[in-house]
Order: structure tokens, then C-alpha cells, then sequence
């Protein structure tokens, strides 16, 4: 039996857009996974001291991976579309950093993991927008294991400066649709 997962997407360097497409090809084509459903996208204000906007949504994916094997091959994506992760915890430049891509597994059926390697569900993902919005499309009446709270619940009672505002539907076909669009 499939395990249903929820796959955050993050990207603000180089080109976003195609960034965001790579990324949801790259999903697809990992072994035993499929993609069911993806949210909107989403164009976000940068935390902390990044500057450039990011693009973000989710996808709900069944998967035959354990949890473990799914992170790794997330962050085997990662290394391949160019994102170099800085070892430790130690960051001299604040806590976060521009990213060309940032594949987060979000929640995996309804379990708590808490390993060296990943924390699911993700331990900050009740304080994003980013991540709220998209998640309430697909998922609104998902509770979260450790908070007790839906989606809905979260997104509605969430205290976030950073504005994050959908993105607009062209920004994610690929280049080809969009010179034929603007021939039209």
C-alpha cells in the first residue's frame, strides 16, 4: 500500500520558474512515487536578511519509498539541480540562504519521525505561510500529528509578516508555451 507524502518546493536563484519545473519532473521520474496533486504556486517574500523572492507550492505524492529513501532521493535532487547544503549548523550569514531548489518532505502518512536526519512532520512548517497556503489546497483537513491542528486551523491562526501572494499561471509553463502565448 502507498505511502501519501507532502513535498514542500522552494526556489529563489537563477531561474525560478524553470527551477520549479525541473523539480517536479525530477519527482515524477523517481522510482515507485507519483505525483497525485499539485497546489498552486506561490511567490513569496524572502525571511530573514535573503533578498529575491521565492516560488513555492507542494505536491501530494504516493510512494512505495520508506521515508528515509524518499528524503534521500529528495536530497540527491537537490544535489543535482546545483544546491550546495553548508554542513553543521553553524552559518555565518544568518539562517537562511538563496537556494536554487529546496525539497522539504513535509508530512508522510500521519507518522512522527525524528531522526539525525529528518524531522517529519517538517518542525517549522506550522510557522510558514509558504508552506500553509499550498498545503490548505490540497490537504486543508489534514491535522498535524504533534500540534493537534488541521491545516486550516494553522494557516487561519498563523502571525506571519511575509506577504505570499499566487503566482501568475504563466510563470510555470515552460518557455516554448510562452513565446507561442504572446504570438497568439
Amino acid at each position: 500500500m502507498p505511502h501519501r507524502s507532502f513535498i514542500g518546493i522552494g526556489s529563489n536563484l537563477g531561474d525560478r520558474a524553470a527551477n520549479f519545473r525541473e523539480a517536479i519532473a525530477r519527482i515524477t521520474a523517481i522510482p515507485d512515487t507519483r505525483i497525485v496533486r499539485q497546489s498552486s504556486i506561490y511567490e513569496t517574500e524572502p525571511m530573514g536578511d535573503l533578498k529575491g523572492a521565492f516560488l513555492n507550492g507542494v505536491v501530494e505524492v504516493e510512494t512505495e519509498l520508506s521515508a528515509e529513501v524518499l528524503m534521500r532521493r529528495l536530497l540527491a535532487l537537490e544535489r543535482i539541480m546545483g544546491r550546495k547544503r553548508v554542513k553543521g549548523r553553524k552559518q555565518t550569514r544568518g539562517k537562511y540562504r538563496p537556494r536554487i531548489i529546496d525539497l522539504d518532505l513535509l508530512f508522510f502518512n500521519k507518522e512522527t519521525i525524528d531522526t539525525r536526519i529528518l524531522k517529519v512532520p517538517h518542525p517549522r512548517l506550522h510557522e510558514r505561510r509558504f508552506v500553509l497556503a499550498p498545503m490548505s489546497e490540497l490537504a486543508p483537513a489534514l491535522i498535524h500529528p504533534k500540534l493537534n491542528a488541521s491545516i486550516s486551523e494553522m494557516l487561519a491562526g498563523l502571525k506571519s509578516p511575509f506577504r505570499v501572494t499566487l503566482a501568475r499561471a504563466d510563470l510555470l509553463r515552460p518557455q516554448s508555451s510562452k513565446r507561442e502565448a504572446s504570438t497568439r
